[in-house]
């Protein structure tokens, strides 16, 4: 068990969770990087235990879901076992921002198929379902919804930009979108993926691990999935989202309070308390 005092636990996750990578967070709470690494696997398990067990038979409407990469260990070219590319799949609730479930591992069929099993066992009722064009969704959404969803996708070409610096890096810009009906009735006034885009953004900018040329990437898989499980109970309990607390009169609303999963904004003590208990906290 971790010795540090509380406070201290709580400022080195705040930190994590801000966009720090794990040798900023150790020389910031002056404690060794073992430290701190031990610290977030630990939180982090517990974190995607706990919201395994609460985001259940959720209210959801409307699904948006996508894919966002980062890798493990070293890039795909030089990588030794156990390394290389690594996919988060991702499925939020557009209109409470919750995000419903995750999944890091291999962009593969198999882990498309579990996925979206994953999504469907979390909702209480049919849905509206946009995902990126990606052809393993078709069958994915098929085996694990049979077809008792409204679900479409929306295709986007990528181009390079042609206003960027020859040589210099620049990520590729959209160039166009295309909606298609896959099955159901989906609402053609609601097919996006900008909610889903946007919260793999926010994962992007606040999770070191996620930031490109960097050398803060993930050297394990686990340790990288379990600081994923951090962002998003940080992102579904902790954090109030803008738009929600707009619409509730002023009053901080994060997307677990919107989905009826929690009555109140979690603090980072919370997610601590977690560690000391046998049962899980509501």
């Amino acid at each position: 068990m971790n010795t540090l005092p509380r406070e201290k636990q709580a400022a080195i996750l705040r930190a994590i969770t801000e966009g720090n990578s794990i040798r900023a967070a150790a020389r910031m709470a002056n404690v060794s990087k073992d430290t701190v690494v031990k610290l977030v696997v630990s939180v982090g398990e517990m974190c995607e235990l706990y919201q395994d067990h609460k985001l259940r038979n959720l209210p959801c409407k409307r699904i948006e879901a996508d894919e966002i990469w980062a890798f493990t260990g070293a890039k795909q070219k030089n990588a030794g076992p156990g390394q290389g590319d690594c996919w988060t799949y991702t499925a939020l609730d557009a209109e409470t921002k919750l995000t419903v479930c995750w999944l890091v591992g291999q962009r593969t069929q198999e882990n498309a198929i579990t996925f979206m099993k994953d999504l469907a066992s979390r909702l209480a009722n049919r849905v509206q379902l946009t995902t990126d064009g990606h052809t393993m969704y078709l069958p994915a959404v098929a085996e694990a919804f049979h077809w008792d969803v409204d679900f479409a996708q929306l295709i986007k070409t990528y181009g390079k930009d042609p206003n960027a610096p020859v040589g210099k890096y620049s990520p590729a810009i959209c160039t166009g979108a295309e909606k298609t009906w896959v099955m159901g009735k989906p609402d053609w006034s609601k097919v996006s993926t900008s909610y889903v885009e946007r919260a793999n953004l926010d994962l992007r900018m606040r999770s070191r691990r996620f930031t490109r040329l960097s050398n803060a990437f993930s050297k394990k898989i686990d340790n990288h999935a379990f600081a994923v499980a951090l962002h998003f109970m940080v992102t579904n309990f902790l954090r109030p989202h803008g738009t929600l607390t707009k619409a509730n009169g002023g009053v901080h609303t994060t997307p677990a309070m919107a989905s009826g999963v929690t009555d109140r904004v979690w603090k980072m003590e919370d997610v601590l308390s977690l560690l000391d208990s046998d049962r899980m906290i509501g």
